[in-house]
């Protein structure tokens, strides 16, 4: 249940966007109601310890430097 102050200040302060921010809002609302998704425990991926080898481990890490923390600025 929405508290009545806390409603009214949230429309008064969606009637000063732009209907362009006014759907970032719900999104953004809607991103704080939802549940967020469960993972796997980590009990359940014990079961995957020790099945990387050394040399898969390490072109692993090596693909992750050379292509993660990157950003492209005219990707989004």
């Amino acid at each position: 249940m929405v508290l009545p102050a806390v409603r009214q200040k949230i429309l008064e302060d969606l009637d000063q966007l732009s209907p362009e921010m006014q759907k970032q809002a719900v999104e953004a609302v809607h991103r704080l109601a939802s549940p967020l998704p469960q993972g796997a425990s980590g009990r359940d991926l014990l079961r995957f310890a020790g099945t990387l080898d050394g040399e898969s481990a390490r072109e692993m890490r090596e693909a992750i430097e050379q292509g993660c923390g990157r950003v492209d600025l005219d990707g989004w």
